[in-house]
C-alpha cells in the first residue's frame, strides 16, 4: 500500500511536469510529443505574390465560388503611398493600394526578441504577412466595385495624435470604379486599440447596386515567438464568434484540409451565416479582430490565399444603392494585447481569445482574483504571491489531512523497514504484517492522494492564467525580476525551487527500497531542471507554493512529533 501510494504520487507529479514540457514544446514550435506535427504547405513567413489576397469570393456554401474581384499582375504589381498614423498607443501604416492597414507597431509592449523594438502585430514585409483588408464585391455579373486592390488616393489631415488632442482621422477615396466610389476613413483615439473605420459607398452609376462589404484579415501560418514560455500560446490562427455557436477557432491545417474537400466538391467557402458576431486572429498576448456590434446579416469566410496565406472574413450585404444614393457602414477593428476586462467591454465573447486550456471555468476567477490583489498591492509578482497564499488558506484542511498521513507515514517507517527485511522472501506475508501496523496506527497508505487530487485542476488553472496574461509582460517583481514573463535572468528563483523541492523530498518518508529511495531524490532533480528555463513568474507561483507547503508540512509533523 505504501509503494501504491506512493507510486500515485510519482505518476501525479511526473505527469504535471511531463504536461508542462509538452507544453513548452508546442509553444516553441515542435511537435507535440503526443500528436505528430502538422504538415506544414510552405517555410513559414512566405510570402504571397506581389497580387495580393483575392477578396471573398462571391457565392454561398455548397455552390460553386469564382474570385470577385481582380488580380493585378504579379510582373507588374501596384505599388501604393504609405501613409503613418501615430497615436500614444500605436504606430499603424497604410497602404493606399485598398486603404489596407500593413503595419502596426504597438508603443507600449517591447518585443521579447529584441527588447529594443516594439511588438508588430500587422506586419507585410519578407518575413512576414499579418494585414487588415476591405472592400467591396458583389454577386451581380459584369459588376466591378473598389476593393482592397484598387488604388486610392489619400485624403489630407493630421498624421499623428497632438498633445491635448482626443483622435486623429485618416481617409481614402478610391476612384471610379464602374461609377462607384469608396471612401474609407479610420479613426484613432487616444489610449484606445480599437480603430472604427467607416465605409462610405457612393454610386454614380446609372443603375442600382447591390454591394457586399468585406472586412478580412489575411496572414501567414507561422507561429511567432516571444512569450511567457519564450514561445506563442498553443493556439495562433482565426477565430470568430456568434451567439449560435459561440467562440471557435481554425487551426491553419484545417484550412487547408476545407480547400482540399472544396477542391472536390466544389462548395464555397462559407463556413456559417448570422445576424451577430465577430472574426478575429489570435497569438499570444495579442489579437485582432473585426467587430460589428450592430445586427445585421453576415456570412463568414475563410481560405488558403495562397501557400501558407490564409485568410478569415466576415461579409455583410449593403442592401440595394440606387444611382446617385449612397451607404454608409461603420465597423470597429480592434488590435492590441489582450487586456481580458476591455476585451469584454468591447463584443460579446471576444475575451475568449485569451486561452485558458480546459480549466477556464476556474482559471477566470483565479484571473478575477489575482487582478483584484494586484489592484490592492500594485505589483503583479506580490499578487502572485498573495493568490498561491490564499489558495493555500483554502484547502488547509485538505492538506493538513495529507500532511498528517504523510507524517504518521514517516513516523512508522522504520517498523515497515523492518519488516521489510525480515519478511523479504514472503511476500504475502509482509503485506499482512504491514497492514496490521497501517490499522494498528490508524494510518492510511493513500490518504495523502485525494486531497492532491482535488487541487491539481485549481494549480493547473492558475498555470494557464500566469501563461496567458498579457499584463504579465515586463511586469517587474523585486531586484533582479524585472520581467516575471521570462527566465530569471539569474537563476535564482530556478535555484531556492530546487532547494525546497529537495527539502520537501527530505520531509517525506523514506522508501524502503534502495532504488525508490534514490529516485526519490534523483526525479526531483531532473525536473528541477526544467524550471530554470520557465519564466520567473511561473517559477514564482511554484516556489511559494513549495514553501507554503515545507511549513504546513513542518507545523504537523512537530505536532505529531515526527523528527
Amino acid at each position: 500500500m505504501t509503494d501504491m501510494r506512493r507510486t500515485i504520487l510519482w505518476v501525479v507529479f511526473s505527469a504535471s511536469l511531463v504536461l508542462l514540457w509538452d507544453a513548452w514544446n508546442k509553444h516553441n514550435g515542435h511537435p507535440s510529443m503526443f500528436s505528430p506535427a502538422p504538415a506544414r504547405t510552405a517555410a513559414a513567413g512566405a510570402s504571397p505574390g506581389a497580387s495580393g489576397v483575392p477578396a471573398p469570393t462571391a457565392g454561398t456554401a455548397g455552390s460553386a465560388s469564382t474570385a470577385a474581384t481582380p488580380a493585378a499582375s504579379a510582373s507588374a504589381p501596384l505599388v501604393g503611398e504609405k501613409v503613418l498614423i501615430t497615436t500614444d498607443v500605436m504606430k499603424a501604416t497604410f497602404d493606399s493600394i485598398g486603404g489596407q492597414l500593413v503595419r502596426l507597431e504597438l508603443l507600449k509592449h517591447r518585443d521579447t526578441d529584441d527588447p529594443k523594438q516594439h511588438v508588430l502585430l500587422f506586419d507585410k514585409s519578407s518575413a512576414r504577412d499579418y494585414v487588415a483588408q476591405t472592400g467591396l464585391i458583389t454577386q451581380q455579373q459584369g459588376v466591378q466595385l473598389p476593393n482592397h486592390l484598387t488604388p486610392m488616393a489619400v485624403q489630407p489631415g493630421e498624421r499623428s495624435l497632438k498633445d491635448g488632442d482626443d483622435g486623429v482621422t485618416l481617409s481614402f477615396e478610391s476612384a471610379d470604379v464602374g461609377g462607384v466610389r469608396l471612401i474609407k476613413t479610420y479613426t484613432f483615439k487616444r489610449g484606445s486599440y480599437s480603430i472604427a473605420v467607416k465605409h462610405e459607398l457612393r454610386n454614380g452609376s446609372a443603375k442600382p447596386i447591390a454591394p457586399e462589404l468585406y472586412l478580412q484579415l489575411v496572414r501567414d501560418g507561422h507561429v511567432p515567438s516571444g512569450s511567457m514560455f519564450m514561445a506563442p500560446t498553443a493556439f495562433t490562427g482565426p477565430a470568430l464568434y456568434t451567439e449560435a455557436s459561440k467562440f471557435r477557432k481554425f487551426e491553419f491545417t484545417d484550412i487547408e484540409k476545407a480547400v482540399a474537400e472544396r477542391a472536390k466538391t466544389g462548395g464555397g467557402n462559407t463556413i456559417e451565416k448570422a445576424d451577430n458576431g465577430w472574426i478575429g486572429m489570435v497569438q499570444h498576448y495579442f489579437n485582432s479582430a473585426w467587430i460589428v456590434p450592430t445586427t445585421s446579416a453576415r456570412e463568414f469566410r475563410t481560405d488558403r490565399v495562397s501557400t501558407n496565406l490564409y485568410s478569415i472574413a466576415m461579409v455583410l450585404p449593403l442592401g440595394e444603392v440606387a444611382p446617385d444614393g449612397k451607404a454608409v457602414h461603420e465597423a470597429t477593428l480592434f488590435a492590441g494585447p489582450q487586456e481580458e476586462k476591455k476585451l469584454e467591454t468591447l463584443a460579446p465573447g471576444l475575451e475568449l481569445v485569451k486561452d485558458y486550456g480546459i480549466f477556464t471555468v476556474i482559471a477566470k476567477p483565479l484571473f478575477w482574483l489575482m487582478d483584484a490583489l494586484h489592484g490592492l498591492l500594485g505589483n503583479w509578482g506580490w499578487a502572485i504571491v498573495a493568490l498561491v497564499v490564499l489558495l493555500k488558506i483554502a484547502f488547509y484542511w485538505l492538506n493538513a489531512s495529507a500532511y498528517r498521513s504523510m507524517a504518521k507515514m514517516k513516523a512508522i517507517n522504520p517498523r515497515v523497514m523492518e519488516l521489510r527485511e525480515r519478511y523479504k522472501d514472503k511476500p504475502q506475508q509482509m503485506q499482512q504484517e504491514m497492514m496490521r501496523i497501517y490499522r494498528e496506527e490508524k494510518v492510511n497508505p493513500i490518504g495523502g492522494c485525494l486531497p492532491i487530487f482535488v487541487q491539481m485542476p485549481f494549480f493547473i488553472a492558475l498555470y494557464w492564467v500566469l501563461l496567458s496574461t498579457v499584463e504579465m509582460r515586463g511586469a517587474p517583481w523585486l531586484g533582479w525580476i524585472t520581467d516575471l514573463s521570462i527566465k530569471d535572468p539569474l537563476y535564482i528563483l530556478p535555484a531556492l525551487m530546487t532547494l525546497s523541492t529537495m527539502f520537501q523530498t527530505w520531509l517525506n518518508p523514506t522508501p524502503a527500497d534502495p532504488v525508490q529511495a534514490k529516485m526519490m531524490w534523483i526525479m526531483p532533480l531532473m525536473f528541477s531542471v526544467m524550471f530554470f528555463f520557465f519564466p520567473a513568474g511561473l517559477v514564482l507561483y511554484w516556489l511559494t507554493n513549495n514553501i507554503l507547503g515545507i511549513a504546513q508540512q513542518w507545523f504537523i509533523n512537530k505536532q505529531l512529533g515526527v523528527a
